[in-house]
């Protein structure tokens, strides 16, 4: 063989090789589950999902002295740019707050969806949902969110609630999103926005960053006529590759520097 020809078996070493590698140079952060959520809110301020107070991210509180079915939350009334890790409440599964970092505050109230997803899949440990503008516009057309460009793969199998329920506030709608949500990591929401569901804060943040750019590129292919999908086996093999833990924290962490 050629040396610029690979085969099968060399591509499976060089993917285990350059995960290994991954593994190595891009270890795990030191952040408390409060402090990445308030980096995942200016994240998501600095990639233009703000939409006024809507929008909500939680995260599971975890360690020895956890109370289960309690999560944190930014503090209703504060824009995901105003975020930090004592602007976090943290509450129970009837939204009251069980103790805050600042001394006070509620959670948004459009969060007691999340509940039924933590509820339902107990390998999600943090939710993302946002009202970013381009996913929103795809929302509004009917369509689901494609697998077009290798950027995307990580939402390969993206699910799709066609139909909107009314504002997410009472039991129903959790019942209905989480139901929709069914095994998958992303949804999109007719009329709504966009949901990502975490194995980790910084997966959910991956996500959705990368959800609204997908969504922004496939309106714009959409305008220039049309778009070709990416085989469904490439595509789930690129989806596994970009979901590796080494590059979801990696790119978070540089995204939190960027933001300061």
């Amino acid at each position: 063989m050629k040396p610029h020809e690979v085969g099968p078996e060399d591509r499976a070493y060089f993917m285990d090789r350059v995960s290994r590698e991954m593994e190595q140079d891009l270890p795990e952060g030191s952040l408390s589950t409060e402090e990445s959520l308030a980096a995942c809110c200016r994240i998501l301020a600095h990639e233009g999902h703000e939409s006024g107070l809507a929008g909500q991210v939680t995260a599971r509180a975890q360690g020895k002295n956890a109370t289960p079915g309690t999560f944190w939350t930014l503090q209703f009334g504060y824009g995901f740019e105003e975020a930090t890790a004592e602007r976090m409440v943290l509450v129970d599964e009837d939204l009251k707050p069980v103790s805050a970092r600042g001394g006070g505050g509620r959670p948004n109230p459009g969060t007691r969806f999340h509940i039924w997803i933590y509820r339902k899949r107990p390998d999600v440990k943090a939710i993302v949902h946002t009202h970013a503008p381009h996913a929103s516009a795809l929302a509004c057309t009917g369509a689901s969110l494609k697998t077009i460009h290798m950027d995307s793969a990580m939402l390969h199998g993206t699910a799709h609630l066609p139909e909107w329920p009314g504002v997410p506030v009472a039991d129903d709608e959790g019942r209905i999103i989480s139901g929709a949500l069914g095994e998958a990591k992303t949804i999109l929401l007719a009329n709504h926005g966009l949901l990502a569901a975490g194995a980790s804060v910084e997966e959910a943040t991956y996500l959705a960053v990368f959800f609204e750019r997908a969504a922004r590129m496939q309106l714009r292919a959409m305008a220039a006529g049309g778009y070709q999908e990416v085989k469904p086996e490439l595509a789930a093999e690129a989806r596994e590759f970009l979901l590796q833990p080494s590059i979801v924290r990696g790119t978070f962490a540089y995204w939190a520097r960027r933001c300061g």
